[in-house]
């Protein structure tokens, strides 16, 4: 499949996590988010949460007593260093090797590396090589 544009942030507007462990959830996301240049937005006893990531335990009213079950979440990272480093840094804060940093066969340039989170989420990181962005991030302001 040849793709000639990519979008990023127009598709998904929010995506939640129900974990087991909170505290090690937050200690996993904190240090990967870090290396990712990305904030945490807040929190609370219940929940977490970063941009359009939502960390929430089952006790929360929005998961309704269930936990999610095993996802695949890819974030950007802005070069092949950043998706080193945030694999080095998941390995340390309880994360699981899912995949060491390296090319993938995905399209030329597609340089990633993945780790299972606490609760066995395959969480990547992924450069897809030199590109021009229209901006850096989509800003809602409400």
């Amino acid at each position: 499949m040849e793709t000639n544009e990519l979008h990023r942030g127009r598709l998904i507007d929010h995506v939640q996590l129900v974990v087991r462990d909170l505290e090690a959830s937050r200690r996993f996301y904190a240090a990967v988010f870090d290396v990712l240049g990305v904030p945490m937005g807040g929190e609370d006893t219940g929940y977490f949460w970063a941009d359009e990531l939502f960390v929430s335990t089952a006790g929360s009213e929005a998961a309704h007593g269930e936990l999610t079950g095993r996802h695949h979440l890819a974030f950007q990272a802005q070069d092949r260093a950043m998706v080193d480093r945030f694999h080095e840094v998941a390995l340390a804060h309880g994360g699981k090797d899912n995949g060491a940093p390296g090319l993938r066969s995905y399209h030329p340039g597609y340089y990633a590396a993945f780790v299972l989170d606490p609760d066995g989420n395959n969480i990547e990181a992924v450069y897809h090589g030199e590109a021009k962005r229209s901006a850096a991030s989509v800003k809602m302001e409400f």
